[in-house]
């Protein structure tokens, strides 16, 4: 299992955050050749990033570059030089449909890119919702939806409210979509980096709605998303005794069984063994205390 609790962006046009990144304790960074990079830096950043990654010392952390656009200049490169880089994926954003991640699957498989080079998918417009479903299904390669819920709700004229209630039916589509085809799920960033009371409420929020863990776009944010997206004690050791019971209950013959009043099926037990495998990934104690 790869933990995604904190998914951070790294700014290609930075070295000094390429460089602080080996040291952050989020499990997945994304170096941004896209948002936060200026046109005529664009091919330097490329290069930067390349270079980051060739020197390697990121450690566990699974790396993914966001290349540009696919209706840009600039993305056909990207991928090209992706499939060159030592990385776990490649973020598309902009995605709608089906056609985005066959294409750069194209230019990827043209440009000699390994087998396990996974795509993920920025989902960020009204179109890209409806159409998330589909999006599933465009190649193998597919492995996350990462929600752009700025954009989103810009193009909803939707206001930014604490609980994002405007863009709930969304992102729940889009989590529904990902779970029926087992893809991982990301929640969008928290612009407001001073407001750490208003970035807990939504880590809270995107964990009850599904998602595996959050994008983020500053380092001072990972504690409290691997904090929140993380099972907690009570979590590991409920998990543990879930499949303790049910163990029991299937050597004497029984389909389910009960704990703490509550009927215990194979579902439970799935689940149980989800979020053990999580604590493991994170590197919790595997043993009771």
């Amino acid at each position: 299992m790869h933990p995604r609790r904190s998914v951070l962006f790294v700014p290609g046009s930075n070295d000094r955050a390429m460089e602080k990144a080996r040291g952050l304790d989020a499990d997945a960074l994304i170096f941004d050749l896209e948002d936060s990079i200026a046109s005529e830096a664009k091919s330097q950043a490329r290069a930067a990033i390349a270079a980051a990654i060739a020197r390697g010392g990121y450690g566990r952390r699974e790396l993914i570059l966001r290349i540009n656009a696919l209706d840009t200049e600039w993305a056909e490169e990207d991928l090209r030089a992706a499939a060159r880089m030592k990385l776990d994926a490649v973020l598309l954003p902009k995605v709608e449909s089906e056609a985005e991640p066959r294409k750069a699957e194209a230019i990827l498989i043209s440009a000699g890119a390994p087998l396990d080079l996974g795509i993920w998918c920025m989902i960020e417009t009204a179109r890209a919702v409806l159409h998330a479903e589909a999006i599933t299904s465009a190649t193998l390669r597919l492995q996350a939806f990462v929600m752009g819920t700025a954009d989103l709700s810009k193009e909803l004229h939707a206001e930014e409210t604490p609980l994002r209630e405007p863009i709930v039916t969304a992102l729940g589509l889009c989590v529904l979509a990902a779970r029926a085809y087992g893809l991982a799920v990301l929640d969008g960033v928290h612009f407001d980096i001073a407001d750490t009371s208003g970035f807990e409420r939504s880590c809270r929020q995107g964990r009850m709605l599904g998602f595996d863990g959050k994008t983020l776009i500053h380092p001072s944010t990972i504690a409290v998303a691997n904090r929140i997206f993380a099972p907690d004690d009570a979590a590991v050791a409920r998990a543990r005794r879930i499949i303790a019971a049910f163990e029991d209950a299937k050597a004497q013959g029984k389909g389910v069984a009960v704990l703490d009043g509550h009927l215990i099926e194979r579902l439970h037990v799935a689940d149980a063994k989800r979020i053990l495998a999580l604590a493991a990934a994170v590197g919790m104690p595997q043993t009771d205390h």
